[in-house]
């Protein structure tokens, strides 16, 4: 019976069995290999504070409109998660042909063991890349995006706030599109790790003030762009604070709540600040006629096929989806210990974690 992973509360989580689905004309049914969880939306689920819990989108009208009495949570939540990779094992009639059982293929369809998908909802893993790779494919297009609505250009100096596995994969690729990077974090292994990936400077925000270190190794200047990726506030009120008078900021992190420490009446409105909105559910609007979310995907697979990206190198924990309340914990108490979390459905319920974990 295929197992799904599910929110049954705030912090509360568990695998729980699900019933087969039949498989309809046009479809195929995937087995899981990889699920990636992505931290900083997974986590305002499992805290409870995602504003889908309270409120309902609406598409039409691109609004928020709220549910019940908008504040209690809707839960349980199954099968979160998008950044999967898994073996198609059946093909239903007037699926393409170039679909076959056994490929690899990946696409979104959250932490459960198998899914029956319509066919034009999977891809193909290209050659060449590591199927523990191509689990990036959704976060390295995240990625990717917030790098198109910065619009970098040679020789520039960027600051990259948030430098958990979307920020590093940010600050890779714009250190490989001829920009220097300043990687704000406030944890100390993952400003290491953006310096090991090039960044020419790395600052903890908590003891120092990124804006006047920035101008200290900048001859007096800011940032030219600065991309927020933690969702925090306080960060983004700080990266408004880095960019130089004009300078462009990269709103990317998905924020909860109201902005507490953002004060706009300083900084943003001074120094006339660019704030511009990066979010998967679209590129930036000047790029739509060549861009889209297949294009991003396909780009960022293509890079690790390359070897020019290895996303694979920032797992730290591949463990079986037995232990998700225990990845959960980790990511949510001690984010210092852990950067990418990927749950293996192919892996022993109880076997201890691959990558050498306890």
């Amino acid at each position: 019976m295929p197992r799904v992973v599910q929110f049954t509360g705030p912090r509360r989580v568990e695998l729980v069995d699900v019933p087969a689905l039949a498989l309809n004309r046009g479809e195929v049914r995937v087995q899981t290999q990889y699920s990636g969880i992505s931290a900083g939306t997974e986590l305002t689920a499992y805290r409870g504070t995602n504003p889908y819990l309270t409120r309902t989108w609406d598409p039409q009208r691109r609004l928020f409109t709220t549910n019940g009495d908008g504040v209690h949570p809707n839960y349980p939540i199954t099968g979160w998660g998008y950044s999967e990779v898994g073996e198609i094992v059946e093909v239903a009639p007037g699926a393409p042909e170039d679909l076959r059982v056994g490929d690899t293929v990946w696409g979104i369809w959250g932490h459960c063991s198998e899914a029956v998908l319509p066919a034009d909802k999977v891809r193909t893993v290209p050659d060449g890349v590591d199927p523990l790779a191509a689990s990036f494919a959704r976060v390295g297009a995240v990625a990717l995006n917030a790098l198109l609505a910065a619009g970098l250009h040679l020789g520039e100096l960027v600051a990259v706030f948030g430098q958990g596995v979307i920020g590093l994969l940010v600050t890779q690729m714009a250190i490989r599109s001829g920009v220097d990077v300043v990687a704000v974090d406030t944890l100390a292994p993952r400003r290491e790790r953006a310096m090991e990936f090039g960044a020419s400077l790395a600052v903890d925000p908590i003891a120092d003030s990124a804006a006047e270190r920035v101008r200290e190794f900048n001859g007096g200047r800011g940032v030219d762009v600065a991309i927020e990726i933690s969702g925090s506030y306080l960060a983004l009120h700080e990266a408004i604070r880095t960019v130089t008078p004009g300078g462009r900021v990269v709103a990317a992190g998905f924020y909860q709540d109201e902005g507490r420490g953002l004060r706009l009446g300083e900084e943003f409105h001074h120094n006339r600040a660019e704030l511009v909105s990066s979010q998967i559910g679209g590129v930036p609007a000047t790029l739509s006629g060549r861009w889209d979310q297949n294009r991003l995907n396909e780009t960022f697979l293509r890079l690790c096929a390359r070897g020019v990206l290895n996303p694979a190198a920032l797992v730290t924990h591949l463990l079986p989806p037995s232990r998700a309340a225990e990845a959960y914990q980790v990511l949510d108490a001690s984010p210092a210990d852990a950067l990418q979390i990927v749950f293996d459905f192919g892996a022993e319920l109880q076997g201890p974690d691959n990558r050498g974990e306890e």
